[in-house]
């Protein structure tokens, strides 16, 4: 549920806001550097880039970079014509130079080095990076990345470590920052990259083997699967790294002798296999374990590694510790989250003539159960009780509220045969004596026979978001009345009761707000999209109508969790 305190939350964060938290990326980043978006504009940077120019890093937000950074030789205005940092923005590839200027706050030059290259902020617009440092000699300019058989400048250094924490950090999927991980470093530091993890049962897994042709990347799956046990005193490269010990070099002669493990008999196939003839391997490791080993591999058309290649492995491969740890305990958490709310909602009663569905969709960013539930259970008059709500809060203590009101309700419905209004009355006073809930919102209903032979559905609606109702034949209207205030209020005000009659073969559809609920959209938006499609899946069965509903109408990026019941009455 979204309330007050919500507020930026759904609008997004500001400029500034997320300007900050990109910042303290780009601090890993030991010389200048700053992030322009797609138009060209510097959305942040960091404090060495504050301190070579003289700027403040809110100085600089917001402005063209080209305008206010780039200078010619004499202080001039350089014409983007002429400005190969803006070409190479333009063209969305990677270039350096070892000449150039910028002019600094104070109205001074500054003498730099830079390398440009595009960069992944996790968003869904391009941004771009840029690095720079005041050269200590000069160098001839070459606008070329340089290839992965030389050891990488610093720039390319800096920048490589830089869009591993940038790429890593963003996502909090295990395979996707897998892949993401062999991306960077493939073909651009090696021709083969090799992932082993330690799973949570200490058993070792090589889940990734990928091979690059070009920028052509080959999985060989058939490399893949279950490893030997770590052995303890192992002094081979790949045991050594497992065990957190130390990076090492290796090559196929480093297992050609006899195998002191299962391990190093797994390593000899895998050189036979490959061709690989030199490797680097690395620990990946967090700050609580070791995690696997990251190893990188070479053909015989490649220089092998040396020991100097070593420190940027190491740290690609810390870096990645740390963005699987995150990713392993965030999916932990999120599994403890689902299976406690899946075990707080209830299981649909069997109900003669009526057809349910239910479905409960987590917010797809957040690891914390919500408040959000439905409800529905047979009454002692035989009638059918339907119930939808949203407690407000993403956390535990929404969740336990959620559950608290959920059986307040059903103990009120069972015991007093009152209108749904007189119902939720005296649940609104219960709450706000016998619970922690502040404010909640629900939609109470009866749904049953009529004498005509059809269906009857009577509700009442604490500020809810209005059922919807679908006839066999496509018609959509949603029922607006019976609607006050949301639960909590205190206000001590009478509820109002609403009845309609269910045509034959219609759906009645109940839900919460992240089903419509969207930044940069209206609710009223949100509302027509939900009715139109509702409509034209009308024929549809009940379990595929519903599944199609949430697919389609559910907000991309939404972070709010989805509840949501339909019913369907039978037809003539």
């Amino acid at each position: 549920m979204t309330g007050p305190e919500h507020a930026e939350t759904v609008n997004g964060p500001s400029v500034p806001t997320a300007s900050v938290v990109l910042a303290g990326t780009l601090e890993a980043i030991g010389t200048g550097a700053y992030v322009v978006d797609e138009q060209g504009c510097i959305i942040a940077a960091n404090t060495r880039a504050e301190q070579l120019l003289g700027r403040s890093a809110d100085d600089m937000i917001g402005h063209d970079a080209h305008d206010l950074l780039h200078r010619g030789p004499q202080g001039e205005s350089l014409p983007r014509t002429q400005c190969a940092m803006r070409q190479a923005f333009h063209a969305g590839r990677t270039a350096q130079a070892d000449e150039d200027f910028f002019a600094c706050g104070d109205g001074t030059l500054l003498h730099i080095s830079w390398l440009i290259t595009p960069y992944d902020v996790g968003g869904r617009h391009a941004a771009t990076l840029v690095v720079f440092h005041t050269p200590h000699q000069p160098q001839a300019a070459d606008p070329r990345p340089q290839p992965a058989a030389q050891p990488l400048s610093e720039l390319h250094r800096l920048a490589l470590l830089a869009e591993t924490t940038a790429q890593l950090t963003s996502t909090l999927d295990v395979d996707e920052a897998l892949r993401r991980l062999v991306a960077l470093v493939l073909p651009r530091l090696a021709d083969w990259a090799v992932i082993d993890l330690i799973t949570e049962r200490d058993e070792v897994w090589r889940t990734v083997v990928v091979h690059a042709d070009g920028d052509t990347l080959t999985h060989r799956e058939d490399l893949q699967g279950p490893m030997p046990p770590i052995p303890e005193e192992s002094p081979m490269p790949l045991s050594r790294a497992l065990r957190g010990v130390a990076s090492n070099l290796a090559g196929p002669q480093t297992y050609q002798g006899p195998p002191d493990s299962g391990i190093a008999v797994e390593q000899r196939h895998l050189f036979d296999a490959t061709g690989m003839h030199s490797a680097a391997i690395a620990p990946i490791r967090s700050t609580r374990a070791v995690l696997g080993a990251l190893t990188l591999g070479r053909d015989e058309t490649q220089a092998a590694f040396t020991p100097g290649d070593l420190p940027l492995i190491e740290d690609i491969a810390r870096r990645a510790g740390l963005a699987l740890d995150n990713a392993r305990l965030y999916q932990r958490q999120r599994k403890v989250a689902e299976t406690m709310q899946n075990h707080l909602l209830p299981q649909m009663p069997g109900v003669s003539g009526l057809q349910m569905t239910v479905r409960y969709l987590p917010a797809p960013d957040a690891s914390q159960v919500g408040g959000d539930w439905y409800d529905a259970f047979a009454l002692s008059d035989a009638s059918t009780a339907l119930a939808i709500g949203d407690v407000v809060g993403h956390d535990l203590e929404a969740a336990a509220g959620m559950a608290q009101v959920r059986n307040m309700l059903r103990a009120y419905a069972w015991s007093q045969h009152e209108p749904p209004s007189r119902i939720v009355e005296r649940l609104d006073e219960a709450i706000q004596h016998i619970t922690d809930v502040t404010m909640a919102t629900t939609i109470f209903a009866r749904v049953e026979p009529a004498e005509d032979g059809n269906w009857q559905l009577s509700w009442t609606n604490a500020g809810h978001p209005p059922p919807l109702l679908i006839s066999h034949d496509g018609l959509a209207r949603y029922l607006t009345e019976g609607h006050g205030i949301l639960l909590g209020t205190q206000t001590g005000a009478r509820r109002p009761d609403a009845t309609a009659q269910l045509p034959p073969g219609s759906t009645l559809v109940l839900y919460t707000d992240g089903l419509i609920e969207a930044p940069r959209r209206t609710l009223d938006e949100g509302l027509d999209r939900l009715r139109q499609h509702a409509a034209a899946l009308a024929h549809r069965p009940l379990a595929s109508f519903t599944d199609q509903l949430l697919h389609r109408v559910r907000p991309s990026g939404n972070d709010d969790d989805v509840a949501l019941l339909a019913v369907r009455v039978p037809g003539r």
